[in-house]
């Protein structure tokens, strides 16, 4: 028994048919360009707002948002075994680091942040005193490159905890309620050259550590020796170098980037 094959039968487009799409295609092609240049033209004529151009910055909110809906503790950054770790850590900037440090006379200084309280001035010794905390993990920079980097310092809730900090009274219960706490925390370098805003969920994660140490030795100086934040669930842009005051805020500190037209959050 033979079997008998069926051929689909061949399609042929004549060549006013081809003619009649090949000019819709290209009329679609010229509209799109067209709305494209009037709506660049527009965007480029709005007014700035915190370095960005106004619908950017709400772009930019917006996200910031939808990021904080879902932050939770239980969100963690990758960690590696130590032999992933970079011996050679890259830089990424040196903006607060031109000028020299002396650990012995170095001071970190604090702001409370109610209003009543002095300045609390604490030396290395004080940090050491807390429990250390390593951390390996892909630091990540806005330029475009990661790194999986070794760090070791003192978890900075343990840091906040210790020096009762961090909250609008100095007497504020342990754990201390969420609205007990500041929004936010400002950090800056000791020439106040670089700074950042951090909000206090992303400082108070597990992750987060005022840091000292890079592969098991004391910072570089163009790492922001002898104190330097490390924050995994931000970019590098958040990790300022060389902490020299730190303060608390209910409305969000001034932040170097974000001034420039980078989101504040600047969250992974």
């Amino acid at each position: 028994m033979s079997s008998i094959q069926h051929k689909e039968p061949e399609v042929i487009r004549s060549e006013k048919y081809v003619k009649r799409k090949t000019i819709l295609s290209f009329s679609f092609f010229i509209i799109f360009l067209c709305f494209a240049f009037i709506g660049w033209r527009w965007l480029i004529h709005q007014p700035r707002e915190q370095g960005a151009l106004k619908p950017l910055r709400k772009g930019l909110t917006f996200n910031e948002r939808i990021n904080a809906i879902f932050f939770s503790d239980n969100h963690l950054a990758k960690e590696y075994p130590k032999e992933a770790a970079a011996k050679k850590v890259r830089v990424n900037g040196m903006l607060g680091l031109k000028t020299d440090v002396d650990s012995a006379t170095w001071k970190l200084i604090i702001y409370p942040g109610d209003g009543n309280s002095e300045a609390l001035e604490l030396t290395m010794q004080d940090i050491y005193k807390l429990p250390e905390k390593d951390i390996i993990f892909d630091f990540k920079c806005i330029e475009g490159w990661s790194q999986v980097s070794h760090w070791g310092g003192a978890s900075f809730a343990d840091f906040l905890k210790y020096y009762k900090l961090g909250t609008h009274s100095r007497n504020a219960p342990d754990p201390a309620h969420p609205e007990d706490l500041y929004k936010y925390v400002g950090l800056m370098t000791p020439d106040s050259a670089y700074y950042v805003g951090i909000d206090m969920k992303s400082i108070l994660h597990p992750q987060t550590i005022l840091c000292y140490e890079m592969n098991n030795a004391p910072l570089p100086v163009n790492q922001g020796f002898p104190l330097r934040l490390i924050i995994p669930v931000k970019y590098g842009i958040k990790h300022l170098k060389r902490i020299g005051y730190i303060y608390f805020s209910d409305s969000k500190p001034k932040d170097y980037w974000f001034e420039k037209g980078y989101d504040y959050d600047s969250a992974l």
